[in-house]
């Protein structure tokens, strides 16, 4: 039943399947897992006169009247009722939902959350939920929707299954007992219906204990795999001839993760390691130093880039390092003309090539290696484990490395990373000039864009960077859309300059081109989603300005700033907001003190708690349902430990344990773990 398609379920037509189908959800066990988002607890209603505009609240309120309906010319049907809170009358209104005002009768009272409109003459909930006031369930779940699912039909088709759904346990009972956890049957259960916001608590964390230990239990064992592999082996090799032909002094930091790479690099085993380096610390100079440690040894190295962009940027780099030194540096990427590509292709094959650059292009079938010893992959939450097993695959077993500027305290790395070792870049090489950063509110903008308009007079380029694309959230402040933004800046204050828009939605070759432009000086200023490239290099670039300061992360933040002060002038982010909020001002306040991304990355850590660090889709781990790698430290802690308990007999790992395992890294580990 539970692999039967999503039809089989009683009320589902093809219709609502096709809604589910949008969700990922094609069978009844898919369905099952959709858990939810959070809930919506009616246990505690206010009086809508203590409630802010545009913030969503619980009312219990008593239906005094309904309105007629009234239809609009664009085939807008719009119900009202008018509700009594006991302490004052307000509006309800619903649009196309004829279904949802019927329910409601005159006299009756109701549970309703909602948003709060209107004005402060007659307030409004629209399209709120709503329940009875003697209803039996009071916390009602809250599921990621698309257009045409209601949270009700989720309910209702899920009360159709649950009761008589079983899930095979995989813990022992002593583990369930040990840690105080929920059964597998039970925990699914209560996580869409629980009877208390505890029982969902000790539901979800039942449910992410699972996914932290099978997580931790899969890194490990791929670490373990790769350590049974043979490595190519590499001999000690004087870089005295690399060190000297740097145009600077390389600091400390790196010259201590060369050595422990070349350590790495010397065993029998194939070296995997993570080099985090906040931005500007000088990862890719270590990158070309192994490069060069490679080819003395007699291999070729191949540098993995997310973009074109990168890929180009990373191989002029690598170009000026190493072709002084007498080793051909080659790019391949997908832009490339069909002639290029084969003699890119040729060259590599033949061992002509002996460091190729490039994206993604470099893992696709035709791109044959004549001796690859030494991978590296940059920006590595850009790239999944299965993606750098790939590109290992070209090879027998090379040492890989893999590069981020995004700081991660030390031990979510570790669990996020957990098949690698770890290298920091925690210096920053001397002579670069710090960004002066400042929080600021809107009534500062027009003086911003004449700061704007002196640099550019005086060779300086902008980044005005913007939360989102187009008109998608009506409560963001309108200079929040870049497009409308662009639109109006270009035409007003900035229309002296060549200005420039930059948003996700674009083709990748309308993308490359603009930021191609912005780079070669073209382009003054850049108005921009968050698409602006981690590492690209403008050294023009002076100013970053982000609008709506407080929709974005402190790690986020950070990455952004990183993008100017790369240039021998001073450099300045400004961050502009006008929420009074507490929480935004401890934020803003830790970026305009320090430029420690590791310090950054910490306070987000400690500032968001249970929220999410990084986004779960960013850092190449399978996706986690429930498991939060920020907020349950505890949790992370405990399956750590039971993790090592587990693993120092392999062979007693229950079957299900290593279901679950091949589950949660199908795609990443093709072999299986069984």
């Amino acid at each position: 039943m539970l692999n039967n398609d999503i039809t089989s379920l009683r009320g589902i037509s093809t219709k609502r399947a096709a809604l589910y189908k949008k969700l990922g959800i094609n069978t009844v066990r898919d369905l099952i897992f959709h858990f939810p988002r959070g809930y919506i607890d009616f246990t505690k209603p206010v009086e809508i006169n203590t409630v802010q505009f545009n913030e969503t609240c619980v009312v219990k309120a008593e239906v005094v009247k309904k309105l007629r309906p009234i239809y609009t010319a664009n085939r807008l049907s719009i119900y009202k009722a008018v509700l009594f809170d006991g302490d004052s009358e307000f509006i309800c209104v619903f649009f196309n939902s004829e279904y949802s005002f019927n329910k409601l009768i005159t006299g009756k009272s109701y549970v309703f959350y909602g948003k709060v409109g209107g004005n402060e003459l007659q307030r409004e909930i629209t399209s709120p939920i709503f329940i009875e006031e003697n209803a039996e369930d009071f916390l009602v779940p809250r599921y990621r929707l698309t257009a045409g699912l209601t949270q009700v039909m989720i309910a209702n088709n899920l009360k159709l299954v649950l009761p008589a759904f079983k899930e095979e346990e995989i813990f022992s009972q002593e583990i369930l007992k040990e840690f105080s956890l929920l059964d597998k049957t039970a925990a699914i259960q209560k996580i869409h219906f629980p009877s208390s916001l505890e029982e969902s608590d000790a539901a979800k964390r039942r449910l992410a204990f699972e996914e932290l230990l099978v997580l931790q239990l899969g890194m490990t064992m791929l670490k373990k795999r790769n350590r049974k592999l043979t490595g190519t082996l590499m001999k000690e090799q004087n870089l005295t001839e690399f060190y000297g032909a740097l145009p600077f002094t390389p600091t400390g930091a790196q010259k201590r993760a060369v050595k422990d790479c070349i350590a790495d690099m010397q065993e029998a085993t194939p070296m995997s390691r993570l080099l985090q380096g906040d931005v500007g610390s000088g990862k890719t100079m270590v990158a070309a130093a192994l490069c060069y440690f490679a080819h003395k040894n007699g291999f070729q190295s191949v540098f993995m880039a997310p973009t074109e962009l990168l890929a180009t940027q990373h191989a002029n780099t690598l170009h000026k390092f190493l072709e002084p030194l007498g080793i051909n540096v080659v790019l391949l990427t997908g832009s490339l003309t069909a002639a290029e590509k084969r003699e890119a292709k040729a060259r590599i094959a033949s061992g002509e090539a002996q460091v190729i650059a490039g994206t993604q292009a470099l893992i696709q079938k035709g791109v044959e290696f004549q001796k690859l010893g030494f991978v590296v992959t940059d920006e590595q939450h850009r790239f999944g484990v299965n993606q750098r097993g790939i590109l290992a695959s070209k090879g027998e077993n090379p040492h890989t490395l893999v590069m981020s500027a995004t700081p991660i305290p030390r031990t979510l790395a570790l669990i996020i990373y957990g098949d690698l070792d770890i290298s920091l870049l925690d210096e920053m090489p001397a002579g670069r000039i710090p960004i002066n950063t400042y929080s600021v509110d809107t009534s500062f903008r027009e003086r911003l864009y004449k700061f704007i308009l002196k640099q550019a007079a005086d060779g300086g380029q902008s980044y005005i960077v913007c939360p989102v694309i187009g008109d998608e959230d009506s409560n963001l402040n309108e200079k929040a859309y870049a497009v409308n933004y662009y639109n109006e800046l270009k035409n007003t204050f900035l229309r002296d300059i060549n200005v420039g828009l930059l948003h996700g939605k674009m083709k990748q070759a309308e993308k490359d081109e603009v930021m191609n432009g912005f780079k070669n000086g073209e382009i003054t200023a850049l108005i921009s989603t968050t698409v602006i490239e981690v590492g690209i290099d403008v050294p023009a670039a002076t100013v970053m300005l982000i609008e709506n300061a407080e929709r974005f992360g402190l790690s986020q933040l950070h990455q952004l700033r990183g993008r100017v002060g790369r240039g021998e002038k001073q450099s300045y982010c400004v961050l502009v907001t006008d929420s009074d909020s507490v929480y935004t001002k401890a934020r803003l306040d830790t970026m305009t003190r320090t430029a420690n991304g590791f310090e950054v990355a910490n306070e987000d850590l400690k500032l968001r708690g249970p929220g999410d660090f990084f986004g779960q889709k960013q850092h190449g781990l399978p996706e986690l349902k429930m498991a939060d790698l920020s907020g349950d430290v505890a949790l992370v802690n405990e399956t750590k430990l039971l993790a090592e308990r587990l693993l120092e007999n392999e062979e007693e790992l229950s079957a299900g344990l290593k279901a679950r395992i091949n589950e949660l890294f199908s795609g990443v580990n093709e072999h299986g773990f069984n």
